[in-house]
């Protein structure tokens, strides 16, 4: 059976059920000609004849019957699909998957991720964190999060955060030490806790000061993943460490960190909310987008 003859059962469901090729090309929304000739070409591409026809009447043959007997409850099935995406068009459920870095995840996600599940109970939340840009055409996700400045020109993008801040901090104890550097190039001669991304790259620290970028491939003893662990590393002396700011600031209130080289850490763009195209957007992903986009 090809796709043209599923149509075409479809107009002889509608016209068997009427009784009328007119009725059924009303129900159906084209034209009686069309009807006629749906069923004309079933009838011919099957070499049997499914409806009797006459001036006055048309009703199934017995082949006629037999189809349509099989037929009936296939089309309910359908009808019923088509119905339950209907109802899905306008109430957000079903899976919604997502990538981002962890650190997003854990500082603009997760502490209002529960607010948003109970406001929209049937949506299945499904995250995956990795530091990579995804293709989230290619992978399978609905949208992902990554700092504006990573974003592919074809993605629409939703601010999901104001603008961020790296710096650079190191325990008092490190410190008194080992001197604060005073010129990013001075941090060759420091141990530093440097990061090493999910694709295996180890992260170069990135500076800037009034528009003159630097860019430092620093050593030290210890490589982590985890800006939450690199922290901790920093805040028990054991070197320098450049994370976000807002990662360290009740760190660095509290005297456990001091901050270093600071006005080479300007702030940057934050993190967005990105997916392929407005155009029949799911209403989960609208959902998501509506509730996690930043507003100042």
């Amino acid at each position: 059976m090809n796709r043209t003859q599923l149509s075409q059962l479809a107009v002889l469901a509608a016209v068997a059920e009427h009784r009328s090729f007119r009725k059924a090309a009303a129900e159906l929304k084209i034209a009686p000609s069309a009807v006629s000739h749906a069923v004309s070409s079933l009838e011919e591409s099957l070499g049997l004849r499914l409806l009797q026809r006459t001036t006055r009447s048309v009703a199934p043959t017995e082949e006629g019957r037999m189809v349509i007997e099989r037929l009936t409850p296939a089309l309910t099935e359908i009808a019923a699909a088509l119905e339950t995406l209907a109802e899905r068009r306008d109430q957000p459920a079903g899976p919604l998957r997502l990538t981002m870095p962890m650190l997003a995840a854990e500082e603009l996600i997760m502490p209002r991720l529960a607010q948003f599940l109970t406001l929209y109970p049937q949506i299945e939340f499904d995250l995956r964190t990795d530091d990579r840009f995804e293709d989230i055409v290619d992978k399978g996700f609905d949208a992902g999060l990554r700092l504006g400045e990573h974003l592919e020109a074809d993605m629409v993008a939703v601010r999901a955060s104001g603008p961020w801040q790296g710096t650079i901090v190191g325990a008092p104890s490190y410190l008194e030490k080992n001197p604060p550097p005073q010129q990013p190039r001075e941090l060759i001669g420091h141990r530093c806790i440097r990061r090493r991304f999910s694709s295996g790259a180890i992260y170069r620290w990135e500076l800037e000061k009034q528009g003159k970028p630097v860019v430092v491939d620093v050593s030290g003893p210890l490589i982590l993943s985890s800006q939450h662990l690199m922290r901790q590393a920093a805040i028990d002396g054991l070197g320098l460490a450049f994370v976000f700011d807002r990662r360290v600031e009740e760190d660095i209130a509290a005297g456990r960190l001091v901050r270093v080289l600071e006005d080479w850490c300007p702030p940057f763009d934050g993190f967005y909310i990105y997916y392929p195209s407005r155009r029949q957007m799911r209403p989960s992903l609208r959902a998501f987008v509506d509730f996690f986009r930043w507003r100042a």
